[in-house]
């Protein structure tokens, strides 16, 4: 995950191929085969070998596939020799092709969470809905839920999925804190309740069962997830962090 942002700010910073070049490539590539799989794979392993490959297509960058690996959208080779880390633009249609993709790949991957793995504010009849990867102990976050009643008004509904900031475990290999007390909000018999009261600033009652919060903080981290807040539209654009109510409501009108 950051691991392979690290090294792939440093091939930049290096002077290697991560701004646009004139590189010879051929014609569109051929459709993912086990080949291609393996390739893609190979090339990211060479480097990081702790990072992970989720999605592979090709690219409409002719002679690339286009590539999604811990948190980060790549762009190699169909003969695995050049890999570009950055924005791909279509100058014609003025349309940033990076971020299509990545709203793509983000709207599939949350309609994967079940609703009963979520905490939910929403108004009876909501004109749109947010996915907001939250920290409880996050001041924006806690920010961010002091709006809930106006972003309801608003026709808004904001679902919410756990992303502890400190992540789930320390480097000696124990739960965090804040992952600690967002396992017993998950797993509280009254779980808006205890949200409540954590972003209040009290830590809600001990509580331990199966629960998605490490499930959901590593999909934040396949997602490109850094931070919270993060808000994600229902179509998978990102709309950013904290938000008011009238930017969050003035972002999703642009976008439909």
């Amino acid at each position: 995950m950051l691991m392979l942002k690290k090294l792939l700010l440093a091939l930049c910073l290096g002077g290697s191929a991560c701004a646009a070049a004139a590189v010879e490539v051929a014609a569109a590539p051929a459709a993912v085969t086990p080949a291609v799989t393996r390739m893609v794979r190979q090339a990211i392993a060479s480097l990081s070998s702790k990072a992970e490959v989720d999605s592979i297509e090709p690219a409409q960058l002719p002679g690339f596939y286009q590539v999604i690996a811990s948190g980060q959208l790549l762009y190699i080779s169909a003969d695995g020799k050049y890999l570009l880390h950055g924005d791909l633009l279509d100058l014609g249609r003025k349309q940033n092709l990076s971020d299509a993709a990545w709203a793509s790949y983000r709207k599939v991957e949350l309609a994967k969470v079940p609703a009963a793995e979520r905490i939910v504010y929403a108004p009876a009849h909501p004109k749109y809905t947010v996915t907001v990867f939250t920290d409880v102990n996050c001041g924006f976050c806690r920010a961010l839920h002091e709006h809930m009643a106006a972003f309801n008004r608003a026709g808004i509904a904001v679902e919410y999925l756990a992303w502890p900031r400190e992540g789930v475990t320390t480097t000696a290999g124990r739960p965090t804190p804040t992952y600690t007390e967002m396992v017993s909000v998950w797993c509280a018999a009254d779980r808006r309740a205890a949200f409540e009261q954590a972003t209040a600033g009290h830590a809600p009652k001990p509580a331990t069962c199966v629960n998605p919060v490490k499930h959901e903080f590593d999909l934040g981290l396949k997602l490109g997830v850094t931070g919270t807040p993060t808000i994600f539209a229902a179509d998978g654009r990102s709309l950013g962090s904290y938000m008011t109510p009238e930017q969050l409501l003035q972002a999703l009108q642009k976008g439909s």
